[in-house]
């Protein structure tokens, strides 16, 4: 069989490229014409704009199954051995698994991209495990196999017409008979058998053009039929077979009337690309297209600037940003954007929203969240070394309680482990919003520099704004400072860069507790003790140093005690009667050897001495006025030291990264130190500030 010779396949490179020009596609295919014929506008969308589509799991699954008899035929052809049904079954999981996120479109049945996955792969597995035992099928009237998913671009002649676009196509499989006979086989997944009447017409059009297609680059091996292979992935109930082959017979009659059933749609398509004028109309009776999807692409061609279709061809986007803002404009003559606006709002909220590689931060959180229905903006960002801020901008009628609901969501697409969600909210150039709290990786270092000290002021870190974090050791409101912290979250590391603040600073005197040895012989200047005998001694001293100067009106010598680790001393220092003071008392007489009454002594409890919490509490109370700043850290949260009556005594609460919520509701009255960073990611409570606020500590070796 000798086919036409399309005037344009002959055509040079320069005249072609001139040809293309005057259309808004490139080439066309069996399934663009059939696109276009279903619903104008959603062939607009996918092949003028090649805006991508969200494929749902039985689509993957379909997509995975061609997979896997790809691999088997490409095996059968090349080597003559099969491939086992597991072999199949990895080429098809491969496909499943490189889908990504933001392909898959999600449903009742499969509301998560989990689920979706789940149901692709039992799908693909099933159509497989039916393929594979009902194979013979394919297999018992083959000879040779001529191709395995064979891409084609041809010049046609349809229908005595010469065809101006290039065909692409892609052909599952081509084999030649054992008598004789050359057939092009299509694989399809079915969740119901097609017709075979019905086929008859439907199928026409592929038919024909998948065997124009190969005869093109084949002209001497034409093609006899056509074989719709189609595959159900559900049982049927009768325990028929799975796998029905429908055979459209592709003889001289037949050829002549399947082409003309695809010229008409195909000639409509090539004038329509042609035309720049063309309105391309909405199906809303197609059932296979997402129409909320559909309507925010409409949205979007008459709102949107060019450079927001990202997926456009770039020879391609002058010709198509000429041809928009005809379309724009005439439609926004009788339709004010601001309706159009509002529109694409409603339809935005039925679209199931997963995430692209290609988003930024601010659009995952807008996006994670319109799939819950809660619209958002992000329009401020703010990063600090081990955290980043997110302000977000509430839509009207979104109740702001439940965006707290799906702080694990968000954290899911910013890929970390949890984000803090601030309970009031953030102020910020005179306009409130919610504030998002992320971790982040940072190589960089907050490294401790005196340039930050201000006065009494003692900076403790930058929050997420820049801005420097301070405890004023001068402010009456502000004397003692509680910090807490488990290991490794910066808490001993702050307690350095405090130190070394304080003494530029003008503190006389620093003596630090030390019970676990972190500090001994790395502080010099500084009055060190380890030993808890010791440290109670010492603690002993300080009261009695405090209450004679209160008495004396001595000189409020500045003095900042840091007490590292503070409720292990406490829990581990004497109690009970172990502060029992015991004394020799005279009870009576008794007779002495020369029958003399003598003196009777015994040892009795004389009195009490101050526990180390006592001493601790009363140099917290009373010595704020007469220069004593204490910073008290430990690592264990135990409402056992840290009760409400000993967080009276530090207005300053700074609290690092901690195991529990618990934990942190201890140190801070709220949640959120278990969602911190770690190395030196922190929140502070300070009356000096509203809220808690987070910000880095300095590093200070």
């Amino acid at each position: 069989m000798t086919s036409a010779i399309n005037k344009y396949a002959l055509l040079d490179a320069d005249a072609l490229e001139t040809h293309f020009s005057d259309f808004l596609i490139d080439s066309w295919s069996y399934s663009a014409v059939a696109t276009f014929a279903r619903n104008e506008k959603e062939f607009e969308r996918r092949y003028i704009y090649r805006e991508p589509s969200r494929r749902s799991a039985t689509t993957v699954a379909g997509t995975a199954y061609h997979a896997a008899l790809q691999k088997y035929f490409e095996a059968l052809r090349d080597t003559g051995s099969e491939l086992s049904i597991s072999e199949m079954q990895e080429a098809a999981w491969t496909i499943i698994d490189d889908t990504p996120a933001n392909a898959w479109k999600l449903g009742k049945k499969t509301p998560t991209v989990d689920s979706c996955i789940e149901t692709a792969t039992k799908t693909a597995n099933a159509l497989i495990a039916n393929f594979y035992s009902e194979r013979s099928l394919y297999l018992e009237e083959v000879e040779r196999i001529l191709a395995v998913e064979l891409r084609t671009d041809s010049w046609l002649v349809i229908n005595g017409v010469d065809i101006p676009l290039p065909c692409h196509g892609q052909l599952d499989l081509v084999v030649e008979l054992k008598d004789g006979r050359r057939v092009i086989i299509d694989h399809k997944s079915k969740t119901s058998y097609t017709d075979a009447q019905e086929l008859a017409y439907t199928g026409a059009k592929q038919a024909i053009t998948y065997a124009l297609s190969w005869e093109y680059h084949n002209p001497s091996l034409p093609v006899d039929e056509v074989w719709y292979m189609e595959n159900k992935h559900s049982r049927n109930k009768d325990a028929s077979p799975q796998l029905h082959k429908n055979v459209i017979v592709l003889d001289p009659d037949t050829r002549r009337l399947y082409e003309a059933i695809l010229y008409e749609p195909l000639r409509r398509m090539i004038q329509a690309t042609s035309e720049p004028d063309y309105l391309y109309t909405i199906n809303d009776a197609d059932p296979m297209t997402d129409k909320a999807e559909l309507y925010d692409f409409w949205a979007r061609t008459l709102l949107a600037d060019i450079d927001d279709f990202l997926f456009l061809p770039e020879h391609k986007r002058d010709l198509i940003s000429s041809r928009r803002r005809k379309v724009r404009d005439a439609s926004t003559v009788t339709v004010s954007p601001k309706v159009i606006k509002s529109f694409r709002k409603h339809a935005a909220t039925f679209i199931s929203y997963e995430l692209r590689e290609d988003m930024t931060d601010q659009e995952k959180i807008e996006h994670t969240l319109r799939m819950f229905g809660i619209l958002v903006k992000v329009p401020h960002t703010f990063g600090s070394y081990s955290s980043v801020s997110y302000l977000l901008e509430i839509g009207a009628g979104v109740m702001i309680r439940n965006i707290a609901q799906h702080a694990l969501d968000i954290a899911n697409a910013l890929n970390v482990s949890s984000v803090r969600i601030l309970p009031s909210l953030t102020v910020h150039d005179g306009k409130s919003y919610l504030c998002v709290e992320a971790p982040r990786r940072s190589a960089d270092t907050l490294l401790w520099d005196a340039r930050y000290l201000s006065g009494t002021k003692i900076p403790l870190g930058l929050d997420n704004f820049g801005n420097p974090i301070y405890w004023d050791i001068a402010n009456q409101s502000t004397p003692h400072m509680l910090v807490c912290g488990a290991t490794g979250s910066g808490k001993s590391v702050c307690l350095r860069s405090t130190i070394e603040y304080a003494r530029l600073a003008g503190v006389d005197r620093i003596i630090v507790l030390d019970p676990k040895y972190e500090f001994l012989g790395t502080l010099p200047g500084c009055e060190i003790i380890t030993d808890i005998e010791d440290i109670e001694a010492r603690m002993k001293q300080l009261v009695a140093e405090m209450q004679s100067r209160a008495k004396t009106g001595g000189p409020a010598e500045k003095t900042l005690i840091v007490f590292d680790e503070f409720a292990d001393a406490v829990s581990s220092a004497r109690s009970g009667k172990e502060l029992d003071i015991r004394e020799k008392v005279e009870v009576g007489t008794k007779r002495g050897p020369l029958g003399f009454p003598i003196p009777k002594y015994e040892m009795r409890v004389t009195g009490r001495e101050k526990s180390l919490e006592e001493n601790l509490k009363m140099l917290l109370q009373k010595g704020r006025s007469l220069g004593y700043r204490i910073i008290a850290a430990t690592q264990r949260a135990s409402t056992k030291v840290i009760t409400g009556d000993a967080k009276v005594n530090f207005p300053v609460q700074v609290c690092f990264r901690v195991p529990k919520a618990v934990d942190s509701k201890v140190v801070l009255d709220e949640e959120g130190a278990e969602t911190l960073a770690g190395r030196g990611d922190g929140l502070i409570k300070s009356p000096e500030y509203l809220g808690t606020v987070r910000f880095q500590g300095f590093y200070k070796s």
